[in-house]
């Protein structure tokens, strides 16, 4: 499917934030899954890690990236590249919305903790 038209696009709600898929393979994509990324005001991240290489490219507000133990600000028209296999959060402690686009390759997996890798459903 070449085109993947609005009514396709597939909406996850988390207390945190929404996560809404434009290219996944379930929408047809073989290689690249892309989702917008919604996180709430004052939304504390989770640490995990990714088994592949995800950025993000912020488009409105801004945030607060923890990669490996070091906090960068990412704000809107800045891009963060996450390497596979460091400790990551993205939080927002601000009052407004954080948007953003994410691109992960197809096959990469979140791993939290020392739980089993799993493929998130907004990149499968």
């Amino acid at each position: 499917m070449p085109v993947i038209r609005n009514t396709n696009i597939k909406k996850y709600d988390i207390p945190t934030a929404q996560f809404a898929t434009y290219a996944a393979p379930s929408l047809g994509s073989k290689e690249t899954a892309v989702w917008r990324i919604a996180l709430k005001a004052k939304a504390e991240g989770l640490t995990h890690q990714l088994t592949r290489e995800e950025i993000i490219l912020a488009i409105d507000g801004s945030a607060i990236a923890d990669i490996d133990g070091e906090r960068h600000v990412v704000s809107a028209g800045e891009t963060l590249i996450i390497p596979a296999y460091v400790d990551f959060s993205l939080s927002n402690p601000n009052e407004a919305e954080f948007a953003a686009i994410a691109i992960f390759p197809v096959g990469g997996e979140a791993v939290v903790g020392k739980d089993v890798p799993f493929t998130p459903p907004w990149a499968a």
